[in-house]
């Protein structure tokens, strides 16, 4: 998955129980825990705290699941928002 202008590669692995979502998202910085995950119907919500420089910022994740196989997502910190990305499932 490629996300924003700055070609920044995130894989996400998710872990529904129930209402409960938990997992990770792996990037620049390694693997960072979800938090806050909730799953609603075909919408799912969570956090990641990500260490910008020596201050930590959370960034939350709000997605829409489309099929088995496709989450769109949307990322959103304070000042900052990225546009929407279509997350695939790999195989």
């Amino acid at each position: 998955m490629v996300a924003g202008d700055n070609q920044i590669p995130l894989t996400y692995n998710f872990k529904q129980d129930g209402a409960k979502l938990t997992g990770t998202v792996t990037g620049p910085n390694g693997d960072l825990p979800l938090a806050e995950g909730k799953v609603d119907g075909d919408k799912l919500s969570f956090s990641v705290m990500v260490d910008m420089g020596g201050t930590p910022t959370k960034f939350v994740g709000e997605g829409t699941v489309k099929s088995a196989d496709e989450i769109v997502l949307k990322t959103t910190a304070p000042d900052f928002e990225a546009p929407p990305m279509s997350l695939k499932r790999a195989h």
